[in-house]
Order: structure tokens, then sequence, then C-alpha cells
């Protein structure tokens, strides 16, 4: 058992799981999207729906696509600083599916490009990212994780982690998921530290790959 686990991670809000671990989700679209994000439309499931308005989970979702953490004293402003920088949203009720009550899916886009993301705020500000860009994935982002979209093709796994072996990183887990044989891929890597900026150069250059991303650590401890 860790400190977090004892006493709850730092935070503005009054719910670990409704305010940090939601401000949390909105990060992970934050630093997907790549850009500053100018509109969202974001479905929240069961409990996020039911109980979100007074639990403050609209307000950390904002906060953390404008790139806010969890204890950023601008939180409980998030909707005007929204309209500063420029970013409309919209919230929905939704039903997910099978997936836990604090759920949420969270469109978001940019100047030139689009996201989805899907996660679950679990517990004490802990998350479970669980689609991107409709693929499933499987990371907490309690460590850096790489993010890859590619053409599915032989040996491309092989060949990412030999480039972030040569980059002197270790990988602690590794998800992949693809639409079909030879479509469209998403892996998610989690390291022990982030890739170099040279690593992640020599990945973006690959022909058979579209989308590159270094999410950094968003949880505490």
């Amino acid at each position: 058992m860790s400190l977090l686990d004892m006493i709850g991670p730092v935070m503005i809000g009054p719910s670990s799981s409704h305010t940090a671990g939601a401000c949390r989700l909105g990060l992970v679209a934050h630093h997907l999207l790549g850009e500053a994000p100018r509109g969202a439309v974001i479905d929240l499931h069961a409990s996020f729906a039911k109980t979100g308005r007074g639990h403050g989970t609209h307000l950390a979702l904002i906060a953390g696509l404008l790139g806010m953490a969890p204890d950023d004293q601008r939180l409980p402003h998030a909707f005007e600083q929204a309209q500063a920088a420029g970013l409309t949203f919209e919230f929905r009720d939704a039903d997910l599916g099978d997936v836990h009550p604090n759920t949420a899916r969270i469109a978001v886009r940019g100047d030139t490009h689009t996201l989805t993301v899907q996660g679950s705020s679990t517990g004490g500000g802990v998350i479970q990212v669980a689609q991107v860009q409709g693929l499933g994935v499987n990371f907490s982002a309690a460590s850096p994780t790489a993010l890859l979209r590619y053409s599915d093709a032989v040996g491309m796994i092989a060949r990412i982690a030999s480039t972030i072996a040569a980059d002197g990183v270790n990988i602690a887990t590794l998800t992949c998921t693809r639409e079909t044989r030879g479509g469209q891929a998403l892996l998610a890597i989690e390291l022990d530290q982030a890739l170099s900026p040279e690593a992640l150069a020599f990945l973006n250059r690959w022909p058979d790959v579209n989308w590159v991303r270094m999410l950094p650590k968003l949880m505490d401890g």
C-alpha cells in the first residue's frame, strides 16, 4: 500500500474519483491531441452522468483538456478558462455499455487533428484508459506512455521495441489492437522513462506510422 492509497491525491475538488480522476482523463486527451483543443463533446456514463455536476466532474474534465493538473488552483474556474482559450464544449449523458460507472468518452478537435479517448476513473484519482481512436488500449498514465498508430505489418512491434531499446528505455507493459489484419493498429507502451525527441522523430518518419504521441506520467508517487 502506498501513501497515495491512504491519503489520496493532491487535488482541488471534493472527490478523487469524480474530480482528480476526471481531470487526468482530460489530461490524457490534451496530451494525445497534441495541440490546443478547440471543441469537445464529452459523453458521461452512469455515476459520472448522475452525480458529476455536484462533484466537479464537468469542471475537472475541461480543466484537464486545457492542460491543468488536479491540484491546479484554476480548476474551479475551468469553464471561464475554456472560454478565454477558445474551447467550446458539450456534455451528454450516455450509456457506454458494460464499463466502470465513472467513465467518460471525450471527442476533441484542434485546428488540425481530432481525437477520441474513453477511460474510467477507478478511485483515488487513478484512471484506466480503455480506448483511443476507437481501438482498445489498457494503460493508467502512471508512467510515461508511448502511443503509435500505424498500418499493421509483419515485424512492426519488433522494430518499434528495438528502437525503444536503442534509446536506452525499458518497456514495462505493451498492448496492441488492430482493426483487421493489415489494417490500422494502435500500440500503447508504458515505459520506465519518456523516449527522447530523437527516437520519437525517428518513429514518426516511418512510412507505415501515421501517428505518434508521448504521454507523460500523470500520476503522483
